[in-house]
């Protein structure tokens, strides 16, 4: 039973194998790709995500702004 289990991981090993080499080529890609490659791709994911993160703050924060500036006109159209 043991041996039929390490077969089905031997083989799928062998069909994937060529797919996750790795970065072969990295040496003739661009700047971009070579600087990926050389450090942790956890780094890449981390900056990634901290862009997307300060761009929805500056969106919020932007449209708080309006908001409290309609709410504003609101207000002295009311009051006239």
């Amino acid at each position: 039973m043991q041996e039929d289990s390490l077969a089905a991981v031997d083989t799928l090993t062998q069909a994937y194998s060529d797919q996750w080499s790795g970065t072969s080529g990295a040496e003739e890609a661009g700047a971009f790709v070579q600087f990926m490659s050389s450090n942790e791709l956890i780094y890449v994911v981390l900056g990634v995500s901290l862009i997307i993160w300060l761009v929805l703050l500056v969106f919020l924060f932007r449209v708080d702004k309006k908001v409290a500036k309609l709410e504003d006109q609101i207000k002295t159209d009311k009051e006239v």
